[in-house]
């Protein structure tokens, strides 16, 4: 069992967090901590002049209700976290800055080049220095 599990959660996909709140849940120790998170992705400078005043703090907002809404069904400490970033290496830096135990990560219906893994879960799985338990 694990005392600190990392959720990363992509908004976009739905039901997937549920479930790997559900799973981390499973997995956690008793008085343990889960921690949902997500990663905003950086706009390159070059796009970024042409998006509207506001938008990314709109969508830190949006995002952190919906980490809101999931951690309403935790029965375990649960925080919410949004962050920004490139989404693997964000993951891997915030799980080994708190002391993260395992990371509890959906990954997406593969392309041809990444087949076996999503590409953010194949670098997780890769770099990371607790365990990683994925779903598929």
């Amino acid at each position: 069992m694990y005392s600190h599990i990392l959720v990363p959660v992509v908004i976009e996909h739905g039901n997937r967090g549920a479930t790997a709140i559900k799973i981390a849940t499973k997995l956690l120790s008793e008085g343990g901590k889960i921690t949902l998170y997500h990663v905003m992705e950086d706009v390159p400078a070059y796009a970024a002049s042409y998006l509207p005043h506001g938008l990314r703090d709109a969508h830190r907002k949006e995002a952190t209700t919906e980490l809101e809404k999931l951690a309403g069904s935790v029965s375990a400490d649960c925080s919410v976290i949004v962050d920004h970033g490139h989404s693997s290496t964000t993951i891997l830096q915030h799980a080994a800055d708190h002391g993260v135990d395992c990371i509890v990560l959906a990954s997406h219906k593969p392309g041809f080049e990444d087949y076996f893994l999503g590409s953010t879960a194949a670098r997780v799985v890769r770099h990371a220095r607790c365990s990683v338990h994925i779903l598929r």
